[in-house]
């Protein structure tokens, strides 16, 4: 029989093989198929490439992980991430389509008649872009340490160096076509195990009954639905029921409502409705890209709510000497750490945390009693002696759940597709932002097409180099507090601008450069303070660094009027082109009759 780490290797092996075939078969020999994949795509297609570039490493690591962990407290991610794409859609896809450019900060530059709002748009789609693709590295990171037994400083380099080549090569023509095969790999190995964990512990073998069907262990029927079990475990563990929350209301909201307006302000998402042919490609790409993602997100509270009773019943209250293989290997990475505090030899979890801080540990290596950790101190206060990263909950539930070996490969392979199909995507907006909206329109206006993909394929390696460092030293070690940041920025700076250029003829470029600095500004600051400079979680009205992007966009909104009002009115053949953009094609000027 294979072991285990043959099955990784084999699933990692071949899907790689076929992402860098399809790179090298796609790749862009013109700006056009290198930026849009040459308008070509079919709606079909490219909704499939646009979930699997939308659902990151923090979708197929992180939300599930954050479900299991907060129960109802993670329906943030949920709704803001889904409902931002119904915005994204209805409000502003098809009429930036019809307008025709390649780029978010292409678009702002030409609707604001300015060369500085062009620059501000490549400088705020940077901070963004790179904020997100942070996140990325480190889900690639935890990925291959737990695949190869590495560090995770060596995943992040391996992972990088593989999405270079690809990104680096095909351009968006070879991107898109890469991602359609990630999404294949995506989707089944989120749902596959899900069912079978659903077939064991509740006899169901639709995910989504088996969230509210009855609890079933060792083959038997308790006639205790799940949801209830799970709530009463968790109440005798000392936490808040699964089904109920304790977090603040107003900051739910603006992380909820961040999450939704950054999701439909976001460059990368936004320029993969540029690789269709019309409008009418655009909403018929909109449609199979909600179904696509539906499928995922929809199966994400059962996996949480298995993940969560999988842990507790293998963890809790047992011997630390019978742990299961998958808590050693994850302890032996520094995921997982136990701590002996009354040395009974018992595993104990409870609410609470373990260590004062967040854990680092003396190396790989298993010591006698786990891995030790160092500059910690150990939370005395709390009776939890179980320390683990979120982020490891989707990877390791299969090996919890005991499913065969080619399942739990199955899932590093999707985990490896999940970031490394939006890191191409992140890179893609990274490099056309530099190389075409900043060198092209602003720097050298007359280097060639060839200069122009070579700017944009070094822009690549820039890029990269400073997300894996990032990757390696990330903000949050929360692969999707990270990436909630990343749209909170959308949210403060291109939402807005982008909102006001589409529908009102009256913003003006100091409008709008005025309303991005302020809006990107007091978001980005707010979260430096409170994630690098200040240990302190006294936040302004309880808004939390991942919400405050929700505040920036009311700044942006309120300092970009405030700003049109007293300065001149765009040209007239702007306002025309900005009302055209909203007249349907074959329409003619409304009457009034």
């Amino acid at each position: 029989m294979m072991e285990q780490t043959t099955w990784n290797f084999i699933f990692i092996g071949l899907t790689f093989a076929v992402y860098i075939g399809i790179a090298i078969g796609s790749r862009a020999g013109s700006t056009k198929e290198y930026y849009t994949a040459g308008g070509s795509v079919s709606p079909f297609a490219n909704g499939m490439a646009t979930a699997a570039d939308w659902m990151s490493a923090a979708t197929f690591i992180s939300m599930a992980g954050g479900i299991a962990a907060a129960g109802y407290g993670a329906s943030k991610f949920l709704m803001g991430w889904t409902g931002g794409f119904v915005l994204l859609t209805t409000l502003m896809v098809p009429y930036l389509r019809k307008f025709g450019k390649a780029t978010v900060p292409d678009f702002v530059g030409d609707r604001f008649y300015s060369n500085a709002a062009r620059l501000v748009a490549v400088i705020c789609a940077i901070f963004i872009c790179m904020t997100y693709i942070m996140g990325q590295m480190r889900g690639v990171g935890i990925v291959f340490s737990r695949l190869f037994g590495i560090e995770i400083w060596s995943g992040v380099l391996i992972g990088g160096g593989i999405v270079f080549f690809y990104a680096g090569l095909g351009g968006m023509k070879g991107i898109t076509y890469t991602q359609v095969a990630q999404y294949c790999v995506m989707v089944f190995a989120y749902t596959i195990p899900v069912v079978f964990i659903s077939m064991i512990i509740t006899g169901n073998v639709i995910p989504q009954f088996g969230l509210i069907g009855n609890y079933i262990k060792d083959g038997i029927d308790h006639s205790v639905p799940l949801i209830e079990k799970i709530n009463q475990i968790s109440l005798d563990l000392g936490f808040k029921e699964y089904t109920g929350s304790s977090a603040n209301k107003l900051d739910l909201f603006c992380i909820t409502a961040a999450l939704m307006i950054g999701t439909a302000g976001l460059p990368h998402v936004i320029v993969r409705f540029f690789t269709v042919k019309n409008v009418k490609a655009v909403r018929k790409s909109a449609y199979w890209t909600l179904s696509f993602i539906a499928i995922i997100y929809l199966t994400a509270p059962a996996l949480g709510m298995f993940a969560r009773t999988n842990f507790i019943e293998e963890i809790n209250q047992k011997k630390y000497q019978s742990a299961p293989e998958w808590f050693k290997n994850w302890e032996s990475q520094g995921m997982i750490a136990w701590v002996d505090k009354n040395e009974d030899g018992m595993m104990q979890y409870r609410a609470g945390n373990v260590f004062a801080g967040k854990p680092s540990f003396v190396d790989s290596k298993r010591l006698e009693n786990g891995p030790r950790p160092v500059s910690n101190e150990i939370d005395h206060s709390s009776g939890n002696e179980v320390y683990y990263d979120k982020d490891i909950i989707v990877l390791a539930n299969p090996e919890m759940a005991g499913l065969p070996k080619w399942v739990i490969a199955l899932v590093m392979a999707g985990c490896v597709a999940a970031a490394l199909s939006t890191a191409a995507g992140l890179l893609l907006v990274l490099s056309t932002s530099i190389s075409h909206d900043l060198m092209k329109k602003i720097i050298k206006p007359d280097i060639t097409d060839k200069q122009e993909i070579k700017f944009a394929r070094i822009a690549s390696f820039g890029a990269l180099v400073i997300a894996a460092y990032f990757g390696i030293n990330p903000p949050s070690s929360f692969v999707a507090k990270t990436v909630a940041f990343a749209f909170g920025l959308a949210a403060s700076s291109f939402f807005p601008t982008l909102i006001m250029g589409i529908f009102s003829k009256r913003m003006n470029k100091q409008g709008a450069i005025a309303g991005m600095i302020s809006g990107i500004s007091f978001t980005l600051g707010y979260i430096v303070y409170f994630q690098f400079i200040t240990d302190s979680r006294e936040f302004w009205f309880g808004i939390s660094p991942e919400g405050i992007g929700f505040l920036g966009m009311i700044i942006n909104f309120i300092v970009a009027f405030a700003v049109s009002s007293f300065t001149p009115p765009p040209p007239q053949e702007v306002q025309k082109m900005v009302q055209e953009i909203r007249i349907p094609k074959g329409a003619g000027e409304a009457t009034g009759h």
